[in-house]
């Protein structure tokens, strides 16, 4: 099997916000059409957003089971993170507390839509 490309889908009730939100976070464009939104990065098509009116965000961790969720490694957290908050992210976990064995570590945000996802980066020692 031959696959000519990968996207991922997020389904959303306000496809302008959450499009609008990863187009920044990903320093992509976007595409709109009716019921379907793709954000491009260097021209490929990397993230949809699929409109569902009925959309019901998870409640992580404990509630409505989340089905999928980003992973973003960044190499400046900080500024990672004033870049998503400026965006419209809310934290939902701090970052843990780093010890002497911590190799890596994230914080838990969710996107407009409430899905979310992680920025993670590697503790430099």
């Amino acid at each position: 099997m031959r696959i000519n490309q990968r996207v991922l889908v997020f389904d959303a009730a306000d496809l302008a916000a959450e499009s609008g939100f990863w187009n920044c976070v990903l320093n992509g464009t976007v595409k709109v059409y009716e019921r379907w939104h793709m954000v491009f990065v260097d021209d490929k098509p990397v993230l949809g957003i699929q409109l569902a009116p009925d959309h019901v965000p998870p409640d992580w961790p404990d509630g409505t089971q989340q089905q999928i969720h980003l992973d973003l490694w960044v190499d400046d957290a900080e500024v990672a993170h004033s870049e998503v908050m400026s965006l419209g992210a809310k934290l939902l976990q701090p970052a843990r507390d780093e010890t002497p064995e911590t190799v890596d570590n994230y914080r838990v945000y969710a996107d407009p839509a409430g899905h979310p996802f992680c920025i993670c980066w590697v503790v430099e020692r």
